[in-house]
């Protein structure tokens, strides 16, 4: 009997020792201007390099 007393003694002292999981959790947000992504640089000079092109083979048609 006191061999069990003991062990369930042991068992709550073993579970009090346990700490609590603490987790703590941190959301950042980043914004950005549109004119700091290259690609929208990429994007721009590949639409400006295909107006150019068109404007510039429509008016060789003469």
């Amino acid at each position: 009997m006191s061999a069990s007393l003991f062990a369930l003694l042991v068992s709550f002292l073993a579970f009090a020792q346990e700490k609590a999981v603490e987790v703590t959790t941190s959301t950042t947000t980043t914004t950005e201007e549109w004119y700091t992504n290259p690609l929208y640089w990429v994007i721009g000079a590949v639409a400006l390099i295909a107006i150019i092109a068109i404007v510039s083979r429509s008016g060789n048609k003469d």
